[in-house]
């Protein structure tokens, strides 16, 4: 059999073979997809459920505010203050998942898994914004129910102290949490617990099935 003819056959074969791993490679796509799409079906039910438990508790903020500026004195001032910021911070969490949702239920499976990765790691560094905001609301559930009818005047020495460190605590606890919920801390497990509340777990699951299939690919490449 002439050189020519051996080439030949090497190059059918091998056709062959490029062809059967573009197959393989996209059949596996179509398995990590409908993984990644099971995976995110619990984030859009927590979402859901999110907007629908928003819209409740901001309805609820919003008539306690009314009615406190309905029957104005500054013995209202602490509480004022305090739903004013509970609220703002709601309604940014609202808006959140709204854009959360909208965002899962538009990514396109059909894109290269690197487009795919990219609108997942969006979509996670948000919810990691979105649990940072939320905690700044903690302070100010410690100071809602003050008034200046009696508080500090007439409030006892040992209440003062306790609801000065009260509030102090949480406002420290507020800070750390904001400073340390970051991308970097992912390994850490209170740090994962603390995202999966709001749909970080699902992300996380998705993103790891696109992380191993894109380690197949490189394995078999350099095999």
């Amino acid at each position: 059999m002439e050189n020519t003819e051996w080439i030949d056959i090497w190059k059918q074969q091998n056709a062959k073979i490029e062809k059967t791993l573009a197959i393989n490679e996209f059949l596996l796509k179509e398995v990590i997809n409908d993984k990644a799409r099971t995976s995110l079906k619990s984030l859009i039910q927590l979402k859901t459920a999110g907007i629908i438990a928003f819209v409740f508790y901001l309805l609820l903020l919003s008539y306690a505010l009314v009615y406190a500026l309905s029957n104005y004195s500054s013995a209202w001032n602490y509480f004022i203050v305090s739903i004013s910021v509970i609220a703002l911070v709601n309604i940014k969490g609202f808006a959140d998942y709204v854009k959360h949702l909208v965002w899962t239920n538009h990514i396109n499976y059909n894109g290269s898994i690197m487009e795919i990765q990219q609108q997942l790691s969006r979509l996670q560094l948000s919810i990691i914004s979105h649990v940072k905001t939320m905690c700044l609301q903690f302070p100010f559930y410690t100071t809602f129910y003050l008034s200046d009818k009696w508080f500090p005047r007439e409030a006892g020495s040992g209440y003062l102290i306790f609801q000065v460190v009260l509030t102090s605590a949480f406002i420290y606890f507020s800070y750390w949490l904001y400073k340390n919920q970051k991308p970097e801390n992912l390994d850490k497990k209170w740090f994962r617990n603390m995202i999966a509340g709001s749909g970080g777990k699902s992300v996380m699951q998705a993103m790891k099935f696109y992380q191993e299939m894109e380690a197949f690919n490189r394995d078999d490449k350099q095999a």
